[in-house]
């Protein structure tokens, strides 16, 4: 392309047809060094073509002609905090769907529906979806718990957490609107129930039901600091894969620590294997995999 040395200006538009140089390899350790630090996420290196994409959308976006000239923003920018969670944004937040592991909310309504009722009158059902991403995974188990309390024709005592180390799509999540095409193949009694049209072919979720789900931006790396407790069902899914498998353990530990006595714990299939959580009992499922908190002698 000619002449182009003089004009990486954004505002004349040639700067977003310039190609970035590939990123070498000490380039490529610094970033996967940082993301790990900071979030724990690990970038194999096969994955350096995701990267390189994602940081070169940013830094056309931004007029960021350099990856170290990035990098240096990020790091000790006058907005590198703003900065780090736009970035960290793009590159964690992951195509997701209602209803995406049917056996595994099949699992949780088979949790809920054997639970005895004189507990489910008692206190309300606490459920906590981690790494919840727009919101899809929360406002399901919100639906199951309704569904599942209507059927044992108790109130609906419930409340859901969903929590993500991405600000836009808590903030995706709390407003509680989807593009229609995210209700494709959804049972048409739920879309009736639990959906109203918006505007521009969106969908919202209604009222009595986006009420009962709160949202929150956590990184799993800090849960020993997390402020839920006494959780009666954490589901985990698709999360751990972006981790080394030594602080996907540690991660599963803190949640194990978070749940009630009896508590239920859904993690994606293939997520964790050859280990058995302390203080947690395998539930007996071929399609998921889950576990149940042992009760003491005093519970």
């Amino acid at each position: 392309m000619a002449n182009t040395h003089n004009s990486l200006s954004p505002t004349e538009g040639l700067w977003s047809l310039r190609r970035l140089p590939d990123m070498d390899e000490a380039q490529f350790n610094q970033w996967q060094t940082l993301l790990e630090h900071r979030t724990g996420i690990t970038l194999s290196s096969e994955r350096r073509s995701f990267l390189e994409t994602n940081l070169g959308i940013r830094m056309r976006e931004i007029g960021c002609s350099s990856y170290q000239a990035y990098y240096e923003k990020i790091v000790s920018g006058p907005d590198a905090v703003v900065e780090w969670s736009t970035l960290v944004d793009r590159l964690t937040v992951q195509e997701t769907r209602f209803f995406r592991d049917p056996d595994a909310f099949r699992l949780v309504s088979d949790y809920v529906i054997t639970r005895p009722r004189e507990q489910l009158r008692k206190r309300p059902l606490e459920a906590w979806s981690v790494g919840c991403s727009t919101g899809e995974e929360p406002y399901t188990l919100a639906m199951v718990l309704n569904d599942c309390m209507s059927q044992l024709e108790l109130p609906p005592l419930f409340g859901v957490t969903g929590s993500d180390i991405s600000k836009p799509a808590i903030d995706k999540a709390r407003r509680g609107q989807f593009n229609a095409r995210k209700l494709l193949g959804m049972n048409e009694d739920l879309k009736e129930r639990y959906f109203r049209p918006s505007e521009r072919n969106t969908v919202e979720i209604v009222d009595n039901l986006r009420d009962r789900v709160c949202f929150t931006r956590l990184n799993v790396l800090d849960l020993a600091g997390a402020p839920m407790h006494g959780m009666n069902i954490i589901f985990c899914q698709n999360l751990l894969i972006y981790f080394r498998r030594w602080r996907r353990r540690e991660i599963v530990k803190r949640l194990a620590e978070r749940l009630a006595p009896g508590g239920l714990l859904v993690l994606g299939q293939g997520e964790l294997t050859d280990w058995q959580p302390p203080g947690l009992q395998r539930v007996p499922s071929e399609h998921v995999l889950a576990w149940i908190k042992r009760q003491t002698d005093e519970e």
